[in-house]
This record gives structure tokens, C-alpha cells and sequence, in this order.
């Protein structure tokens, strides 16, 4: 496997686990305020945003210019 396959993969991966984390800071912000991750509800959902758009100009821009 190359480089570029295993840094699409490893983005995948990371967007599910953010993706995830979101969700269970929103469907159970009881048991997300106990463990006291609460305030991380607006970081996560930005960071999954970001981490979205980096893979899409990723696959766009970067994967063009890169030799196989």
C-alpha cells in the first residue's frame, strides 16, 4: 500500500472517530457532561468539517499532482 492510499484511509478513519465522538456528545450530553468532554461538542464538529474538506481537496488538488 502507498503513502497516499494509507493518508486517504487514515482520514477516513479519523472523520468516522470525530464523526463518533459528535454524536455521542449529542445524543448523550447527560453522560458527556459526567465524563466532562461537554464544551468539546462545537470543537468536534468543526474539527470533522475540517478534516472533510482537507479530504476533499485532498483527493482533488493533491492526488492530481502526485506521481504514482
Amino acid at each position: 500500500m502507498s503513502l497516499k492510499y494509507f493518508h486517504i484511509i487514515f482520514l477516513v478513519f479519523a472523520i468516522l472517530c470525530d464523526a463518533g465522538f459528535w454524536l455521542w456528545l449529542h445524543f448523550m450530553p447527560e453522560e458527556a457532561a459526567r465524563a466532562g468532554a461537554l464544551g468539546m461538542k462545537p470543537f468536534a464538529g468543526i474539527l470533522c468539517i475540517g478534516l472533510l474538506l482537507y479530504l476533499g481537496w485532498y483527493l482533488v488538488k493533491k492526488m492530481r499532482t502526485i506521481i504514482v
